[in-house]
């Protein structure tokens, strides 16, 4: 418990649990974002066949 007590309380610790907070968040804004390329390219590379 000590771990989450520093990770909690001091400033570098605050820090931290922001940094990895926000890797979190942007690789999930990535994954989605690349997802819905993917298909918005794969409507437009069946649209163009027929």
């Amino acid at each position: 418990m000590e771990l989450f007590a520093e990770l909690f309380k001091s400033t570098i610790g605050l820090l931290s649990l922001f940094t990895i907070s926000f890797i979190i968040v942007m690789a999930a804004y990535i994954f989605f974002w690349v997802k819905k390329q993917a298909a918005k390219d794969e409507a437009n590379a069946r649209r163009q066949r027929h």
